[in-house]
């Protein structure tokens, strides 16, 4: 039986390293959404598309873990484990969740709109993070639900609908708006867990590797049942960025399995969220896509993000210092 993780036993830099790594990690999210949109564009299908993003971002890993011994030790060591119920078998379902978000774009971004579809998600990942933290799950600890925490969440949300208010729609199916919610509240869950395949073997690459097996073979069977339909993309791009998304996906599942027990899942999604609007902000200045401007609201959204995740950090820092006295 594993022991929860003690919140205050980190310290101030590598705290601060940690959500320095979650904002990295969601601005190279930004940088996947826009080469995963025009791969599925090039393609004309959202879920080949997707197929072929967690596909290549597998064959990665699968490279890796063969090259490096310890990963695979993990591997043996999370299998044991949840053979011996050490660990319960749905530790092992984050990349159920990160499947399930990939083809939640495919179905609802193009319809609803991608303001719609980060906000809605964004609410359910932020909602989730504090569920989690509250109770606690396996190696990490509860970490209370503070006043200046629900602030930073209530914060980012905020920070997201101003920077999306300009493209939001409102003639658009309401489960089509319940789907990314969904798929955002996973997306905490997926951290979670993943922090706790990575616990329980001792590996991140492992436990990277994992999560890409699960998401790879469920979104297959769903491209499977689409090629069923409408049969196989008739060619595919010849620009070798379009195929960059998978080994973003690996360096962002890869950060978040690495850094979760140090930040907690709320924290780690609030500093994504900046990340992703602090990427979407440079990728509209620096390689803007035509007829898209970048909007001062984006600009004012991402600063507010920033300051939510100050708060967060914050607020766990004094926490620490509390129990210290």
């Amino acid at each position: 039986m594993t022991s929860a993780h003690d919140p205050h036993a980190h310290s101030r830099t590598a705290v601060a390293l940690a959500v320095v790594v979650a904002v990295a990690c969601g601005a190279l999210t930004a940088v996947q959404s826009r080469v995963n949109a025009q791969l599925a564009l090039d393609i004309q299908d959202g879920i080949i598309a997707a197929v072929i993003s967690f596909g290549s971002g597998l064959v990665i890993l699968a490279i890796a873990v063969l090259a490096f011994r310890p990963a695979r030790v993990g591997l043996g060591t999370l299998r044991d484990a949840v053979a011996s119920r050490r660990i319960p078998w749905w530790y092992l379902t984050g990349g159920v969740c990160g499947a399930f978000f990939v083809v939640t774009q495919g179905l609802s971004a193009a319809v609803i709109g991608v303001a719609l579809f980060t906000i809605a998600a964004v609410a359910g990942q932020t909602l989730s993070g504090a569920i989690i933290d509250s109770r606690g799950i396996g190696t990490m600890a509860a970490r209370p639900v503070t006043v200046p925490r629900i602030l930073a969440g209530l914060l980012a949300v905020a920070a997201v609908v101003l920077a999306g208010s300009s493209e939001l729609r409102s003639d658009v199916p309401v489960q089509l708006v319940v789907l990314p919610l969904v798929a955002g509240a996973l997306s905490g869950w997926q951290q979670a867990v993943n922090g706790q395949t990575r616990a329980a073997s001792g590996s991140a690459l492992a436990a990277t590797f994992l999560n890409f097996v699960i998401g790879t073979a469920l979104l297959l069977a769903a491209g499977a049942v689409r090629v069923a339909f409408v049969g196989l993309p008739s060619e595919l791009p010849t620009n070798p960025l379009v195929y960059s998304g998978g080994v973003i996906g690996v360096v962002f599942i890869f950060g978040s399995v690495a850094i979760v027990r140090i930040t907690g899942v709320l924290l780690l999604a609030l500093g994504t969220i900046a990340g992703q609007l602090i990427g979407a902000t440079l990728l509209d200045v620096f390689i803007p896509v035509e007829g898209h401007k970048l909007s001062g609201l984006t600009v004012l959204g991402t600063a507010i993000t920033l300051v939510a995740v100050t708060i967060a950090a914050l607020s766990g820092r004094r926490r620490a210092q509390s129990a210290e006295r």
